[in-house]
């Protein structure tokens, strides 16, 4: 396989739809994506039966499109990378669907892509010259994890969430502060007007070795004083910038043991809850305190997009064994750690 590839990458993990076209020499050629939010914001959360609908109804004129921006033609597709796991099973197999009869139309390699690798990776497409060994802080909807990156495809788990990953914390106390879906960027706007320091929370495990993390304590935390605080404006806000505060804390904190037992000072962070301003801001503070440096991907890359599938293709396309053929690969769970190193790139 040659060095230069131009790769669609399709994802579908959950309730967005997006494609994007790589060119490992270009860059990012085209990027197009569609939420879901306005469709499940009535039920309060993400409805899989749904997601999976619209995905099969978008595919099609996304993909056009992104195609046209790019001025690509689809047989000047070197490959085609979708998102194999974890995810919504029939989100995810509508999006593999689509993907593989496309590299069969087109007699093109498929490629089936983590999506906790594509997040890990997305910060690296801005930034060609960083690469390896590095920590990362992996904050995306249901999963909350530190790694220590030895290469790509070589992952070991640092610390992980015991129970909420951040995402989900975010978004239930969010419900519980009656703020609208997707509660996460609600309640960090609803916390810019509330005072950190009215209400105490814990800070769970921080007085516990090692990285992993919890965070359903803060939600029930947070319920408790809302209860106490019925129709009371300005205690939501504060409530909303007390948990916000103890969750940066924690993240904070794990962050930099990860970097000491690892023995790095390079740490990437990726997913939607990397868009969170004060999270940016106290751990760039933090690690520069320490001579150490943060990367982290533009905050319309945190969140599920093509971009991310089609840059970890271009990179997995090296490796003869992350070529899937025509089998729909497709896993709800999917564990990093499983991942193989792409052997050119070890």
């Amino acid at each position: 396989m040659t060095q230069t590839a131009r790769v669609l990458g399709i994802e579908t993990s959950c309730d967005e739809t997006g494609i994007a076209v790589w060119d490992s020499a270009r860059g990012l050629l085209s990027h197009k994506l569609y939420s879901q939010v306005k469709t499940h914001r009535q039920y309060g959360g993400v409805v899989p039966e749904l997601a999976s609908r619209d995905h099969v109804r978008r595919l099609p004129q996304l993909t056009v499109d992104a195609l046209e921006e790019a001025g690509c033609l689809p047989t000047e597709l070197d490959a085609i990378a979708y998102t194999a796991g974890p995810g919504l099973i029939g989100a995810l197999m509508s999006g593999a669907s689509f993907a593989c009869a496309m590299a069969y139309a087109l007699d093109r390699p498929a490629l089936a892509i983590h999506h906790m690798e594509a997040h890990l990776l997305a910060p690296l497409m801005d930034n060609p010259d960083f690469s390896p060994p590095f920590a990362a802080l992996l904050v995306s909807g249901g999963h909350s994890l530190l790694m220590q990156v030895d290469r790509i495809g070589q992952y070991t788990c640092l610390g992980q969430s015991i129970d909420d990953a951040v995402g989900e914390a975010f978004d239930k106390t969010a419900r519980i502060l009656d703020l609208p879906y997707p509660g996460g960027p609600a309640l960090a706007k609803l916390a810019e007007r509330g005072d950190p320091e009215r209400f105490h929370f814990p800070r769970p495990m921080l007085d516990r070795e090692g990285c992993d993390m919890s965070f359903s304590g803060l939600k029930t935390h947070a319920r408790r004083l809302a209860e106490a605080h019925p129709e009371d404006a300005q205690a939501a806000a504060d409530i909303a910038a007390g948990f916000q505060e103890a969750v940066v804390d924690v993240l904070v904190a794990k962050s930099q043991r990860a970097l000491a037992q690892s023995g790095l000072d390079h740490l990437v962070v990726a997913g939607g809850v990397g868009a969170n301003r004060r999270l940016r801001s106290r751990l760039a503070q933090a690690l520069e305190e320490n001579g150490q440096q943060v990367l982290w991907p533009p905050p319309e890359y945190c969140t599920d997009n093509g971009a991310m599938i089609a840059f970890a293709g271009s990179l997995r396309l090296r490796d003869p064994a992350a070529l899937s053929g025509l089998e729909i690969r497709s896993r709800a769970r999917w564990p990093l750690e499983e991942l193989a190193s792409p052997s050119p790139l070890a």
